[in-house]
């Protein structure tokens, strides 16, 4: 508890020194463009140590938590409480991101001074929108080795489900395998423990290097905006807390304490993945069983991106706005239904949301340019919903456990919480 204490106090003090180490370069620096370049090199080569122990711990903890299951009518049945929970934190995230949107309208205050012919260059990202087939072929990867290669959460996922259930029914002869396979697993987190080493040093540098490119400015000139889309964001943990209460009583607090960790990590290095281990380590300290958090988690990567989710219909009817726009109700829910579609396994890809929103866009005959104001806040913008994303994964985790009657008490005191509705 000591070490996750100090953990969390080195990453706070590199948050507040990249502040002022990169408010110090952007205004004293002959060249603070490069000073950016090379804090972004130190960002990347953690975030690459990240995805290096990503592949293979999910591969990993859910083949081992699907094959100690045993009975494939387990497997289906968390799998359909699962899927359940996330379908329905999906709507909410993606409803209150409309709700937010209109209510507060952010982008009526940026009319007549947008560009309107930069186009796709100008973002510098790919619009390509995403069809239902190429979704489903997606999912079922042509080589798990390009899969775990490439980092395709989606396609691990998949690999691992039908790899865990075979080793299941197969019983006693696949064993030893099993066994080997949740080795890899323990040896993992050990290597994930000397990687979050690292962890402070690199906050500091995606904090620095991100203000020093583009000044405290960058923190003022939407500043409106972020204020609104964190309070949607504060509204939306509200909403995954309570209904974390409604299943799991008061423990729900204690569950927020065991992963603060973890979603400070998230929040400091704008990456739901770089949490991915230690929210695994904070689940199973509040009592959730291995082979439900190993189970739960990693999907939950692929398909319950809550913060991510709602912050697409919040920032695509935002550059509606900021255009002039009117999008009727009946446009809102298309798109809504659309990105529902979209949103899910964009956890391994770079700036996935801007990707996503730049294909919504160009279904809606928004203006893509406008994507543009969204690239120099957008890291900030990342820190609060790759945070959502733990917080939300936490809760349906411990959620599924309590259902399936997995949920340990792990002290006296919490014997005595209500019971599951």
């Amino acid at each position: 508890m000591e070490k996750k204490n100090r953990l969390t106090t080195y990453i706070l003090i590199g948050l507040a020194l990249g502040i002022i180490v990169g408010y110090v370069a952007n205004t004293s620096l002959a060249n603070p463009a490069g000073f950016a370049d090379s804090m972004t090199l130190i960002t990347t080569l953690f975030l690459r140590l990240i995805k290096m122990i990503i592949a293979p711990l999910v591969f990993s903890t859910l083949m081992v938590g699907i094959a100690k299951m045993g009975d494939t009518k387990e497997v289906g049945r968390v799998g359909i409480k699962t899927l359940g929970w996330f379908f329905l934190a999906s709507v909410m995230s993606l409803a209150l991101g409309l709700v937010m949107v209109n209510l507060f309208r952010p982008g009526d205050a940026l009319l007549g001074h947008l560009p309107t012919a930069a186009g796709n260059a100008a973002a510098g990202l790919a619009t390509s929108s995403l069809s239902l087939k190429e979704f489903i072929t997606h999912l079922v990867p042509a080589s798990i080795i390009d899969g775990m290669a490439k980092n395709e959460i989606l396609q691990i996922v998949v690999f691992s489900l039908f790899f865990g259930t075979a080793a299941a029914a197969v019983g006693a002869k696949a064993e030893p395998l099993i066994d080997a396979v949740d080795g890899i697993a323990h040896i993992m987190l050990k290597v994930t423990g000397y990687v979050m080493k690292f962890a402070p040093l690199a906050v500091f540098a995606a904090v620095a290097g991100t203000i020093a490119k583009s000044g405290v400015g960058v923190l003022q000139t939407y500043g409106v905006f972020m204020a609104e889309f964190y309070l949607s964001i504060g509204v939306l943990w509200g909403l995954l807390i309570f209904a974390g209460f409604l299943f799991l009583g008061r423990r729900v607090m204690k569950l927020m304490s065991e992963v603060k960790g973890p979603t400070l990590l998230a929040f400091s290095t704008a990456s739901s993945e770089a949490a991915f281990p230690k929210t695994l380590e904070g689940l199973e300290r509040f009592g959730v069983r291995n082979r439900i958090a190993a189970f739960v988690l990693p999907i939950g990567y692929s398909f319950n991106l809550d913060g991510s989710m709602m912050y697409c219909t919040f920032a695509t009817v935002f550059i509606a706005q900021a255009y002039g726009i009117e999008m009727s109700l009946g446009s809102q829910l298309t798109m809504m239904m659309v990105l529902m579609l979209t949103s899910k396994g964009m956890a391994g890809v770079p700036r996935a949301s801007l990707v996503v929103i730049a294909a919504t866009l160009s279904q809606f005959n928004i203006p893509e340019a406008g994507l543009v104001l969204l690239l120099g806040i957008d890291h900030f913008l990342d820190m609060a919903r790759s945070a959502t994303n733990v917080i939300g994964n936490s809760i349906a985790t411990a959620v599924v456990a309590k259902w399936e009657g997995e949920l340990v008490a792990t002290d006296d005191s919490e014997l005595a919480d209500r019971p599951l509705p």
